[in-house]
């Protein structure tokens, strides 16, 4: 066993998951007592909101996060930095903002056709690769099961295996894993009618098992959907819900409320499902469990949304050995600080290209003093938004002011508390602080007390009192904006054309070039900073599932031969090559 000293400049605050005590608060120096390579496992669900009893809401129990939290730490101040899943995807992969590598638009393959553009990738710089890829270099063995959805393709050398069965129990004996568990029934599309869990979800309750075949398996995932009869109810239709003050508190809004709650129910207890298999595998107290949502809440005015009801989202943190059990983390924490805290984790520094900082293990950072955002196109409609937030207040520059902020976007449109807000809207019944959103033009900066003001409804930017703040604000935004390399309301037509270096078509990887001397096989690659990927096949004519990230002379076995493929991120990958 190492030994991690962690200063955490920040207080813990020791919390009772069993009454409303008061936080007690104590400074301390936090030793964690790791394996050289701990074994880590994400749990990640989809537009998750703080909406689970560690962090306040207590309208549906969810005993599994909840054990969870006794027994972790719960981290209240996460942010995903975009109100929607790709763009935040790509920030956890590579630690660098989405907005800084072309992966801030919502999404790079689609909606694009019909506004005259190609289909494109994000290309960050050249030394970038997935943290998975990173970790499979340390020897971790890698799975994600089974969301993508990066804004570039993956390389065949991020992960050992990626796909519905993937599984920390397919590895080599006793190498540590770093496995990805992706939950899909909080997603917004839970909230459409008829209502119905996905039946690939049942795959989590026999994870790993690639026999079991759920029903309808081939279909499409988001459609091949139980029936309303045949899906668990996890809490009582007639459950009393608070309403946020920008929907409307109708049958329909109740009945999405009751859905959204739902939906949480199962996840919880396919987390409970996953979790225990990690228990009977023994490796619970060798494992540091992440359980954390892709970004905000699935409501109207909350998913793609630069508020904190699109941004923030809960995290827990279980350490071996229940260290730090019970405990509350406030510092502010970005997605882009995934990657390096990873490293940092292995006892590897975050990688220079990195954006993000260590939250925890030895390369630790000072604490964080702002976390930032931006909203770009959603589908078939752009805008451009940024925001910086400090532990208080949030400030936000629109820079298409004379554009309002509710955009029609038809997949949201089919949830039934949207079309509520429509129909209101048009009846002339919604109040004040419903109409907000439907404003017809926005104000250039927005100003709110997030702590006196949790929904930012109440704009401080006029206010003269507020000035000092706006301006710290807006000083830090212009910082971290030539930083990255942002650019705002940059045409996309033009943000293709500069990623891919003023020629009319996606970059493509070279071919690799395979050399063999004195028995050993090399393998180049012309394209700086291609990840190459490769395969022996041995006498018995067997291709391994896995494709073994190159990085040094290979031994070629008598008579196998290798195949190999090349391919930088944001690039077309290369075909495979084939060497005897």
């Amino acid at each position: 066993m190492r030994i991690l000293k962690i200063i955490l400049l920040v207080c813990l605050l020791v919390t009772s998951c069993q009454t409303k005590n008061k936080d007690t608060k104590i400074d301390v120096e936090t030793v964690l007592e790791l394996p050289e390579l701990p074994n880590i496992l994400w749990l990640v669900t989809e537009d998750m909101g703080a909406y689970i009893p560690p962090f306040g809401d207590s309208t549906v129990t969810t005993p599994n996060l909840s054990k969870l939290a006794t027994e972790g730490v719960i981290y209240p101040n996460l942010y995903s930095t975009s109100g929607v899943c790709a763009p935040s995807r790509a920030a956890i992969a590579t630690g660098m903002y989405p907005s800084s590598i072309g992966a801030n638009h919502m999404r790079v393959n689609s909606y694009t056709k019909e506004r005259g553009m190609p289909a494109y990738e994000a290309v960050p710089p050249f030394e970038v690769k997935m943290i998975s890829e990173w970790l499979r270099r340390a020897g971790y063995y890698c799975t994600n099961n089974y969301k993508e959805d990066y804004q570039f393709k993956a390389p065949v050398t991020a992960w050992d295996e990626s796909s519905p069965y993937a599984h920390w129990r397919n590895r080599a004996e006793n190498q540590p894993f770093f496995s990805v568990i992706n939950f899909t029934d909080t997603h917004e599309s839970g909230l459409f009618e008829p209502y119905g869990f996905r039946e690939i979800e049942t795959r989590l309750y026999h994870a790993g098992d690639r026999d079991y075949n759920w029903k309808n398996k081939g279909a499409s995932h988001a459609n091949n959907r139980m029936t309303e009869a045949e899906t668990p109810v996890h809490l009582p239709k007639d459950t009393k819900f608070d309403i946020p003050p920008y929907l409307p508190d109708t049958d329909k809004t109740r009945r999405d409320m009751w859905k959204l709650y739902n939906n949480i129910g199962e996840m919880d207890h396919q987390v409970g499902a996953v979790l225990k298999q990690l228990e009977d595998d023994g490796l619970l107290d060798n494992t540091i469990i992440f359980f954390y949502g892709d970004h905000g809440g699935p409501l109207p005015r909350e998913k793609r949304l630069i508020y904190d009801s699109g941004l923030n989202t809960p995290m827990i943190i279980r350490f071996p050995k229940k260290m730090h059990s019970g405990t509350k983390d406030n510092q502010l924490i970005s997605f882009v600080d995934f990657a390096p805290t990873l490293l940092s984790l292995i006892g590897e520094a975050p990688k220079p290209y990195m954006q993000g900082q260590a939250f925890l293990g030895k390369y630790k950072a000072e604490n964080r003093t702002y976390i930032h955002g931006a909203a770009d196109r959603f589908d078939g409609f752009t805008d451009a938004i940024r925001a910086v937030r400090d532990n208080q207040y949030k400030y936000i520059r629109n820079y298409r002011p004379q554009q309002g902020y509710y955009l029609p976007i038809v997949y949201r449109e089919r949830i039934p508390t949207m079309q509520e807000l429509l129909r209101l809207k048009e009846e002339g019944k919604l109040n004040d602080i419903q109409m907000q959103w439907f404003r017809e033009q926005k104000p250039k900066e927005e100003l709110f007390d997030c702590k006196a003001d949790p929904f930012e409804l109440n704009n401080l930017a006029d206010k003269p009192e507020y000035q000092e703040k706006l301006n710290e604000l807006s000083g830090e935004m212009d910082r971290w904006l030539t930083e990255i390399e942002d650019q705002p309301n940059l045409d996309e037509a033009k943000l293709i054309e500069k990623l891919w270096s003023g020629k009319g078509t996606q970059p493509v990887t070279s071919q690799p070039i395979i050399t063999s001397e004195n028995g050993l096989v090399k393998v180049t690659c012309e394209t700086e900073g291609a990840s190459i990927g490769y395969k022996i096949i041995g006498t018995d004519g067997k291709t391994p599932e896995s494709w073994e990230g190159y990085q040094g002379a290979i031994q070629l076995p008598e008579d196998s031969k290798l195949i190999v493929k090349a391919h930088r991120i944001g690039f077309v990958p290369s075909e495979v090559v084939q060497f005897n």
